[in-house]
């Protein structure tokens, strides 16, 4: 067993024991931390250098995707700030060392068109064959507020959000706060929606004066 390896021993029986990490974690440590003592030349913690990280870790980005990358850093920056607490090295050779990751942007998951077509289908049936006030006055609020976000593209909490003062059902404009207090008005080009959207005000005028929200629940609540 080489020294390095020994040090690795201790540090998984410091996690263990000390800072009573799970199973899990424990076995990830292990995993990364035996891969870095078997790819580095056979040398003990302290002559390991800022260049032996560095190649080590340029072979990480060239086999696996950044967060696993950025997990195995981790454990490797976890287990020499111990060596360094332990006095077992002079100085931590990551200190020397700037890593940035650039992770690939994931662009947001769209709704195929057939299933909003299906979905639309399926609500509005709900609002012409409810057999109660009840059922079809919720099904109005739901095609109305299902029809909001597909005709303007907002996010849900921003509907959530809109106060009785914000949709301006004459000219069609909503007006949105969204992230950082940033006001911006949208434009409602579709004369059904419109109208769908006054008939829904009509019948929820007494909820939404009581909650001061253009969309409320059947109990009358924001």
């Amino acid at each position: 067993m080489t020294h390095l390896q020994t040090h690795i021993d201790s540090y998984l029986e410091y996690c263990r024991y000390q800072r009573r990490l799970d199973g899990k974690t424990l076995k990830a440590y292990q995993t990364d931390l035996t891969q870095f003592s078997r790819q580095i030349p056979p040398v003990d913690a302290p002559n390991i250098t800022p260049e032996i990280l560095e190649n080590f870790i340029a072979g990480l980005h060239q086999t696996y995707k950044p967060r696993t990358a950025k997990r195995k850093i981790a454990s490797l920056k976890a287990f020499f700030h111990y060596l360094e607490y332990r006095e077992q090295i002079e100085k931590n050779p990551f200190s020397k060392l700037r890593i940035k990751f650039r992770e690939p942007s994931t662009l947001p998951k769209t709704i195929p068109l057939s299933t909003v077509e299906t979905f639309l289908r399926v609500i509005y049936r709900q609002r012409r064959n409810g057999k109660t006030d009840h059922q079809r006055k919720s099904a109005l609020r739901d095609v109305a507020v299902i029809e909001m976000l597909f005709a303007t593209g907002i996010r849900i909490s921003e509907l959530c959000s809109l106060n009785i003062g914000d949709v301006n059902t004459e000219e069609g404009i909503i007006l949105i706060n969204g992230k950082g207090s940033k006001e911006r008005r949208i434009q409602i080009g579709n004369s059904d929606i419109i109208q769908l959207l006054n008939e829904y005000k009509t019948h929820f005028l007494p909820e939404i004066r009581q909650c001061q929200h253009f969309f409320v629940s059947m109990a009358g609540e924001a």
